[in-house]
């Protein structure tokens, strides 16, 4: 047995040793699970939020009997006279959300919530503290492209979803 043999098999190898030879086992266990999650985060469709995070169920309360895409477009009303639409029910991770715009000449002048459900009482207090925010955001930037509510992404998505549909509907922007 030589002198290097000593030291890295013996009962009295110092733990020095010891670590350096878990030290490829740490590396590529760490590799992999990086790389696990970065192939969790790039499967993911981009929100209208500019980030990731989950699909958003659209359900649709209108009773139109007409084909949308075969409807005649939105007339333009006069200058100064206001139009307001309503965007589509958002299901969202705790209830469903649809809001109402109002243009006028071209801008949006106001939004507001025309339907809110939550499932429990959490749900709606954190609804009622980011709706006005998401609110200043929608009048701020003049469109559904908007900055998300960290800890209210699930509402920010549903509120700039139907934000879209309802400037969809009164087609602007």
């Amino acid at each position: 047995m030589n002198h290097r043999d000593r030291w890295s098999r013996g009962p009295a190898a110092p733990k020095v040793v010891r670590r350096l030879r878990r030290a490829p086992a740490v590396v590529a266990a760490s590799a992999a699970g990086f790389a696990g999650v970065l192939a969790l985060h790039t499967g993911s469709r981009p929100s209208i939020l500019g980030v990731s995070g989950p699909s958003t169920v659209r359900v649709d309360t209108s009773t139109t009997t007409t084909d949308p895409r075969h409807a005649p477009p939105p007339t333009a009303p006069p200058a100064a006279a206001a139009t307001s639409a309503l965007g589509n029910n958002e299901q969202y991770g705790y209830g469903v959300l649809a809001v109402r715009i109002t243009v006028r000449a071209g801008r949006i002048t106001n939004v507001s919530v025309a339907n809110l459900q939550t499932a429990e009482q959490y749900s709606q207090s954190l609804a009622q503290q980011v709706i006005p925010v998401l609110r200043h955001e929608v009048l701020s930037a003049q469109s559904a492209h908007i900055n998300g509510i960290s800890g209210a992404t699930y509402t920010s998505e549903a509120y700039a979803s139907s934000v879209q549909s309802a400037l969809d509907r009164l087609g602007t922007k």
